[in-house]
């Protein structure tokens, strides 16, 4: 499977304590194999802090925002007090879901007698590119009778059995798409501060290909699902509007 070798500044990150030391803490990137990162104790908690391990402990799993990149020398900065509590949460579940389907993906290499690198080639980076994670994908073979009319295969057959058996499918689920861009020089900043407003509990938001993202919410009530979707929409084209942000949301 292709991965980025490092996260990009602004990249919320999953990250595993390493060591605990009396100026920060050494962590490890989950999502980017090999790749270490550090957390100064400037940027554990706001205001002073004492005593570290009054916050984090080696072994403890948690999410981090990323401050700078040194690609030379592979070294990754990262804040702890720079994300809020459910950014954590938004972040945490969508990484859960993606631990989740790379196990389904090992379960369908085997179905097939095909390699997971040979899976991801054929058309697990395809499916990524359509529904934003591999998760939504096997979400939407799940609960869809008609999943990927157009396409044939084994694979297809294999993945569809595995997500039926394996992925519990929500009675209710809204997808939308937003495109937003902005022409100014830290437009890719601004995007990102007009997105973030509206990761609100249960709506998830992933990257299709600039300037689309994927909006989409599950819930098993449907008139909770349509106020999520629409509180989320509000309040992104309000922050879209602030941060001077084109801005628009279709629903499918």
């Amino acid at each position: 499977m292709s991965r980025q070798k490092f996260p990009e500044i602004g990249d919320l990150v999953v990250v595993t304590i390493m060591e605990v030391k009396g100026f920060g803490v050494k962590a490890r990137l989950e999502e980017y194999p090999g790749v270490e990162g550090f957390i100064h104790i400037a940027e554990v908690a706001t205001g002073w802090v004492k005593h570290i391990r009054d916050y984090l402990r080696e072994g403890q799993k948690t999410v981090c925002k990323v401050i700078s990149v040194n690609h030379e020398r592979g070294n990754v900065d990262l804040s702890l007090k720079r994300i809020n509590d459910h950014a954590k949460r938004e972040k945490i579940s969508l990484w859960k879901e993606d631990q989740k389907a790379r196990k389904l993906m090992e379960i369908v290499s085997r179905s097939l007698g095909m390699s997971e690198e040979k899976c991801e080639e054929e058309f697990g980076d395809d499916l990524r590119k359509k529904y934003g994670t591999l998760y939504a994908a096997f979400q939407e073979a799940a609960s869809s009778e008609d999943f990927l009319p157009e396409k044939k295969g084994k694979w297809k057959e294999a993945f569809i059995e595995v997500a039926g058996q394996n992925v519990a499918v929500p009675s209710v689920k809204i997808v939308g798409y937003i495109d937003a861009y902005s022409t100014d020089k830290d437009g890719i900043i601004r995007v990102k501060k007009t997105l973030e407003e509206g990761n609100t509990d249960g709506v998830h938001i992933t990257y299709v290909g600039a300037p689309r993202y994927r909006i989409t919410v599950t819930d098993a009530d449907y008139k909770v699902a349509e106020e999520k979707i629409k509180l989320s929409v509000q309040r992104m084209t309000d922050s879209a509007k602030t941060n001077g942000v084109q801005f628009e949301f279709t629903r499918t």
